[in-house]
């Protein structure tokens, strides 16, 4: 599934092309997504421009000037901005239309993304329980700290919980916490306030890196321009069970946590 980087990319390339243009109406070929297309998108959205586009967790959020359009890409969707007589393929559910010719073309083969409008973005069940960004000012370690206390869960569990920072997701909780030297298995209470120092700035610098480098390659993503992102080539333990640590030389160990596949160093964290 697309992680935050993989999200915020796509935003960063869409953004320049439809920023302040209005629209005219959208084309729903398949409503039969993880949430229904609304029957009515088009009426909804025609005649509105675009105010922002912004991305909370790994939900991209359009601003319009009445309402906001809400879009999950799911395990396998993408975005594109193309001319509205570009030809369509197998999969290319929606369309949003814009008054200058272009299109915004939700394309997704299995189906689990969303696009739907909404009233109130950060009222809706989605989005309003969510915990700070993780590269927001609000996700400091002395709210991880705070949160923590008492907590009995694995650090890696309750970095992945949307409730506490949103859009760390596997391959990015299992580099923080690889770069923060942070055993994944150890309970969040029983991490200390310098130890989350380490994991937010590292949370923070490896987002920003994937951001940078275009995304971790995932099967079923590409960016919006075609290519495809390459941080995976920087990854130093996700997917790399059995490998040697490319710090001490060890070789990885690979368990599952929470049911996810996580790679770290029994020698480098702690």
């Amino acid at each position: 599934m697309p992680e935050l980087p993989e999200v915020e990319v796509t935003r960063l390339g869409i953004a320049p092309h439809l920023l302040g243009q209005r629209l005219e109406g959208a084309v729903v070929r398949d409503s039969r997504l993880r949430l229904p297309v609304n029957a009515d998108l088009a009426g909804r959205v025609a005649g509105q421009r675009l105010l922002n586009l912004r991305r909370r967790g790994k939900y991209l959020l359009l601003d319009l000037e009445q309402g906001a359009i809400l879009i999950h890409l799911g395990m396998s969707g993408h975005l594109r901005v193309l001319p509205q007589s570009t030809p369509v393929q197998k999969h290319d559910h929606v369309d949003l239309l814009f008054t200058d010719g272009l299109c915004l073309r939700f394309h997704d083969p299995r189906r689990f993304g969303a696009v739907c409008w909404v009233a109130d973005p950060d009222r809706h069940p989605f989005l309003r329980h969510l915990g700070p960004e993780p590269l927001g000012v609000d996700f400091t370690e002395e709210y991880l700290y705070r949160r923590s206390r008492n907590r009995q869960v694995p650090i890696k569990s309750f970095l992945m919980d949307a409730h506490i920072v949103v859009g760390v997701g596997n391959i990015y909780a299992n580099e923080s916490l690889f770069a923060a030297g942070i055993d994944p298995r150890r309970h969040a209470g029983r991490v200390a306030l310098p130890r989350y120092g380490k994991l937010v700035q590292a949370v923070r610098d490896i987002l920003e890196a994937a951001i940078a480098q275009g995304g971790t390659t995932l099967r079923d993503f590409t960016r919006p321009d075609g290519r495809n992102g390459y941080f995976r080539l920087s990854l130093a333990v996700y997917g790399r069970e059995g490998e040697p640590c490319t710090q001490c030389g060890a070789l990885l160990h690979d368990i599952r946590i929470s049911g996810r596949a996580t790679t770290y160093c029994s020698h480098c964290q702690r």
